[in-house]
């Protein structure tokens, strides 16, 4: 069966050996986010995550939503189990107080969004959308709107959505054909259909708000011409009650592959009553908050299905009895060894292993980014922060993405057999991670922003703030002898890195297909530098570890897995160097008619 046990050592080791956690009490705002006071939020979070939403994991995969005359329920349990969520005030963590909300760090939202994603994704994506409406509407909503429906969302009474898609349209929203007619009260009316709306309908809150990307009938083509609309399922009354019901409607859920307990739904929006969030023609900047903090929790979703799939693996390796050690038996006294003592067993949990370790330090290392580009006294350290930011988004959200996936599947391979049978639970995460690769743009699309925005962003030097970070580590450690066998190879990394760099601004300019046919490669060969990165910095706090004496057998265990990340896992960068330098003529050169 698959396993779950919050990683309690592992994100407190993070937190306050590898990033000294301490700091974001100096922050204006954060002062009561001890050390102390993370620590009992996140064991907290541990034992909801056990106790309730994992055990709700499988029983919502296999009955999933239902739908009825525009109704939709959500399986068995996952009621109770939201007003308990909700109850607990875990809706309301990072929200400003001024909204009911607790005012705790970017940082600690991570964590916990890690949790509840690994414990149950389908779950952990209603609160998860709700955060992200809440974000952007706190961000660009008037303030009439904000004290209207940003209580409510804090609280968890109303839920939220993000309504892009099309059934024309997916990445190219420009194509969009929803349209928002002024009224004279000054609302407006829009009508339109949006397709793979997540929790478009449900049964877990009393009203949805939905933010709606529509277009003016006079609006500028292409994404000049996209508004921002909030669409509430229910219109409120002035006090805040719930009023009468709006003309959006669920017309079909999905049928799909995985995250079945969470209703991917058809909207259709017949002349319902909308109110613009932002500026008229200038939706897209307004909707972008809601995506990037989209597109960071579905990076944390894979982080969680490859914790999820680490841990089943290793249970099962454990247990599973089946051939002999090839250097002889290890379990004598018993019929067979257990499976975790082959080497290609070994093979597939040190990969998990050394993935999610690091992906955890890395993730956590960008919500104390995110904490410092909001509130940090000084200007040039936002403007930095920011910066390390905007390179690492689409970082996390692909390379999380694709390992959660391939955590997935190698769990079932460990399993073997059992790992295609259902009832063993390690299937539902291969069909669950698959999704995660997709939605937010998929991670093509993720390679293409890196590549053609983030790199050439401040005239590349965002990207310098992100490569100078490794370099000065680099620098700092390299005399170090203890450090010496960790540096080194990231040092090479980092050096493939600037080589493939150049390479794209020595012919993207003259072949724009150069940098599309390199933007997944280039993407993966960053990702990977930046886990050694993360390896170094876990491994400079786990010789502090060993130092003080005290639980030797965590700390080396730490610099065994970096050890086998650097020799293992990290040489993949000079082959996806050499593939990058590869051009894109062999990419491009078949006709399309010869597929």
């Amino acid at each position: 069966m698959a396993v779950y046990k919050a990683p309690l050592k592992d994100i407190q080791f993070v937190l306050n050996e590898v990033l000294d956690v301490s700091q974001l009490a100096k922050l204006p705002g954060y002062e009561d986010a001890t050390p102390d006071t993370i620590h009992a939020i996140v064991e907290e979070a541990a034992k909801l995550c056990e106790n309730v939403l994992f055990p709700l994991n499988r029983s919502g995969d296999e009955e999933g939503c239902s739908y009825e005359n525009g109704v939709v329920r959500t399986p068995k349990g996952f009621k109770e189990a939201y007003k308990q969520f909700a109850g607990g005030g875990w809706t309301s963590v990072t929200c400003d107080p001024a909204y009911g909300g607790q005012g705790l760090p970017a940082t600690v939202g991570f964590a916990l969004t890690e949790m509840f994603t690994a414990s149950n994704q389908a779950f952990a994506m209603y609160p998860g959308l709700s955060h992200g409406a809440y974000e952007a509407l706190s961000r660009h909503g008037s303030d009439a709107l904000k004290k209207l429906y940003l209580p409510k969302l804090t609280d968890g009474t109303w839920s939220g959505t993000m309504c892009l898609t099309e059934p024309q349209c997916g990445t190219d929203l420009g194509l969009i054909r929803t349209k928002a007619e002024p009224q004279a009260d000054g609302s407006y009316s829009i009508t339109g259909t949006k397709i793979f709306i997540s929790a478009g309908e449900h049964d877990l809150t009393e009203n949805i708000i939905h933010l709606v990307l529509a277009r003016l009938p006079d609006a500028p083509g292409g994404t000049k011409g996209i508004s921002l609309f909030l669409v509430p399922k229910f219109v409120p009354r002035a006090d805040g009650s719930i009023g009468e019901r709006n003309g959006i409607r669920c017309g079909a859920v999905e049928h799909k592959m995985g995250i079945k307990a969470n209703a991917t739904c058809v909207m259709n929006l017949d002349g319902a009553r909308g109110w613009l969030v932002g500026e008229l023609n200038k939706g897209m900047p307004a909707m972008f908050v809601m995506m990037n903090a989209a597109r960071l929790g579905v990076g944390m979703q894979g982080l969680g299905i490859a914790e999820t799939s680490y841990q089943s693996a290793v249970a099962y390796a454990r247990d599973r009895l089946q051939g002999r050690s090839l250097t002889g038996p290890k379990n004598a006294k018993g019929p067979a060894d257990a499976i975790i003592v082959h080497p290609d067993v070994r093979r597939m949990l040190m990969i998990q292993k050394s993935f999610t370790e690091a992906a955890r330090a890395l993730a956590l290392w960008v919500g104390l980014l995110i904490d410092e580009a909001h509130s940090h006294p000084d200007k040039d350290r936002r403007e930095a922060a920011d910066d390390l930011i905007q390179m690492l988004t689409p970082i996390i959200k692909a390379h999380f993405t694709d390992m959660g996936s391939e955590c997935a599947n190698l769990a079932v391979q460990t399993y073997g057999g059992h790992g295609f049978i259902r009832e063993n639970g390690v299937e539902q995460l291969v069909r669950d991670a698959r999704i995660t690769q997709l939605y937010e743009g998929t991670n093509g699309i993720q390679a293409l922003d890196l590549v053609g925005r983030k790199l050439p962003m401040k005239g590349g030097a965002a990207a310098q703030r992100l490569l100078g970070e490794i370099a000065g580590f680099v620098a700092k450690h390299k005399a170090d002898d203890k450090m010496k066998e960790f540096v080194e190879p990231l040092e090479k990394a980092l050096g493939r890195v600037q080589d493939a760099a150049l390479y794209l601004m020595q012919n993207a300019m003259k072949n724009p297909d150069e940098a599309g046919a390199a933007a997944t490669d280039l993407l993966r060969l960053m990702a990977l530098t930046a886990m050694a990165f993360m390896w170094n910095r876990i491994v400079v706090a786990a010789h502090k570890g060993l130092a003080a004496g005290n639980d030797n057998a965590f700390y080396e265990a730490k610099l065994t897995t970096a050890r086998f990340y650097m020799a293992r896992v990290l040489p993949q960068t000079t082959s996806l160097n050499h593939q990058i330098k590869a051009g894109a003529a062999t990419v491009m050169a078949l006709p399309a008619e010869a597929f």
